[in-house]
């Protein structure tokens, strides 16, 4: 049986983005992350990390360091009883032309083979329009918010089904 899945963004949704953030030391996850994920389990929820992550083919850090910080990272949730599904990500820079980055959907496709998710019923958390942009590709119409804290993005520019300042917003709109 299909499931449903929040798929959520890594930098800008669950910690502050730091460019190129691959160190432990420097990860910061935001005031009500944990929280909001509670709130997704309760649901029902499956939760399913989708992150692009270019530093690994500019360069910066290597894909062991990136295994790190994300062992770590499901060990923070896993402390607080929150189960992460699957991380997803893609290596790879915006000129690679590859199915996985974000704007496009590779990631989401992958996800939903590997786990029978049912994106009509899933919904996808970002704090860009690529984000957004991946999920309507694939198949996550309506179900897409768009956190927008520092208001760079003009809300009448976006394909966001909702908006909101924080993650702490979100139990106003997930809801069943």
């Amino acid at each position: 049986m299909a499931i449903k899945t929040i798929f959520l963004d890594r930098d800008g949704v669950i910690n502050h983005d730091e460019h190129y953030l691959y160190k432990i030391k420097e990860f910061k996850f935001f005031d009500g992350i944990f929280y909001a994920c509670e709130h997704f389990q309760r649901l029902g929820y499956e939760i399913i990390i989708v992150t692009n992550q270019s530093g690994i083919a500019r360069g910066y850090y290597k894909e062991k360091d990136y295994e790190k910080i994300t062992r770590w990272l499901i060990n923070q949730f896993n402390k607080r009883n929150i189960k992460i599904l699957d991380i997803f990500h893609c290596p790879h820079v915006p000129e690679s032309n590859c199915d996985c980055r974000k704007p496009k959907p590779g990631m989401f496709f992958q996800a939903k083979k590997k786990h029978d998710i049912n994106m009509k019923k899933s919904w996808m958390i970002g704090d860009k329009e690529t984000d957004i942009q991946a999920a309507i590709a694939a198949g996550i119409i309506l179900n897409t918010i768009l956190i927008n804290s520092s208001s760079q993005i003009e809300v009448k520019d976006s394909k966001a089904g909702y908006f909101i300042k924080s993650i702490n917003d979100i139990s106003k709109i997930i809801i069943d």
